[in-house]
């Protein structure tokens, strides 16, 4: 029997852009922790993710998150 080491792929983005194609709305007490730890979140429309960029003016929303984030009852800023 013998082994034979196969050469290393890259499997990354060929693009060479990591930047979300859309935004979602998280609990914005787990974006720090999430940015600092790499913990996943959950967002709105049930995306699990970590937190690895900040939305930019004008970036696209998530249409659900959205949807969701617009029928929420109006709360304090806890």
């Amino acid at each position: 029997m013998s082994t034979q080491t196969l050469p290393e792929v890259d499997t990354r983005d060929s693009t060479g852009d990591d930047t979300p194609k859309m935004f979602h709305y998280v609990r914005k007490d787990k974006i720090a922790e999430s940015a600092v730890t790499g913990s996943v979140v959950v967002a709105l429309c049930g995306e699990v993710f970590p937190v690895t960029r900040s939305p930019k003016p004008g970036s696209p929303v998530c249409p659900e998150c959205q949807r969701i984030y617009n029928n929420l009852p109006p709360g304090g800023d806890d």
